[in-house]
């Protein structure tokens, strides 16, 4: 009897292998919000969301313009975090409704600068983002001097280096970014943000069928409490 309820276990847990469903998502984000081993805010988000509607989650971290390109071909599944309206230049993307969060755009610096909130102060300074961040490159004026590279260590590398007045990150990645490198001490963060931005999760349209599943997922998650325990986890220590 024992042996047949062993056997019937390793059957099930068998099976429960061959038929768990994985799907693939690209990420741009670093620490705090996302990280190899899926420990990030945007991270333990999705991950908890594709769990519940029967979904386990792998990533990818391609350099942002090939991710999207990679994705509207069904090459990956999806991306983790982009802003609203991708989808009318990348037409086989489909936005899931319900945002992972919002993204704060800032400008870091080393020197004592003063700008204004708005994107029109950037306008006599050089500056430098990463390539392929949508909404940077849609917003900087064309009268600054723009420099775009591929990570954030090169992008805070142009700031020390005095090749860049300011660089334009995301808030939450450039304060721990800046916290674990002592080099980075004297670059200072300005605030508020340039732009404060709902990021969504976007799917390929071969998985249409499960984009409200997941939208009632992660609302879910909002209402019963889990989204804000990660809140508090991952980004709150850094809020000093």
């Amino acid at each position: 009897m024992v042996r047949i309820f062993f056997f019937s276990c390793l059957l099930f847990s068998y099976s429960s292998i061959l038929h768990a469903k994985e799907i693939t998502l690209n990420t741009t984000g670093v620490p705090p919000l996302n990280t190899p081993q899926l420990t990030g805010f945007m991270d333990l988000v999705s991950k908890e969301a594709f769990n519940r509607i029967g979904y386990t989650l792998k990533t990818v971290k391609l350099p942002a313009e090939r991710g999207l390109k990679n994705v509207n071909l069904g090459i990956e599944d999806g991306e983790m975090s982009r802003i609203k309206g991708l989808e009318k230049t990348y037409t086989n993307l489909i936005r899931v409704p319900e945002k992972i969060m919002d993204w704060e755009f800032v400008a870091f610096s080393q020197n004592n600068i003063k700008i204004s909130s708005q994107w029109t102060g950037l306008s006599s300074y050089t500056v430098a983002f990463i390539n392929g961040w949508k909404i940077l490159e849609n917003n900087v004026p064309k009268q600054a001097d723009i420099t775009k590279v591929r990570n954030h260590q090169l992008l805070f590398s142009t700031l020390i280096k005095n090749r860049a007045d300011l660089v334009l990150y995301e808030r939450w990645g450039g304060l721990l970014h800046i916290s674990k490198n002592p080099k980075l001490k004297t670059i200072k963060l300005h605030y508020p943000p340039l732009a404060k931005k709902e990021m969504f999760i976007y799917l390929h349209k071969k998985h249409k069928n499960i984009i409200k599943k997941l939208q009632h997922s992660l609302s879910s998650m909002k209402r019963d409490g889990t989204y804000n325990s990660i809140v508090n986890k991952i980004l709150k220590p850094l809020d000093k």
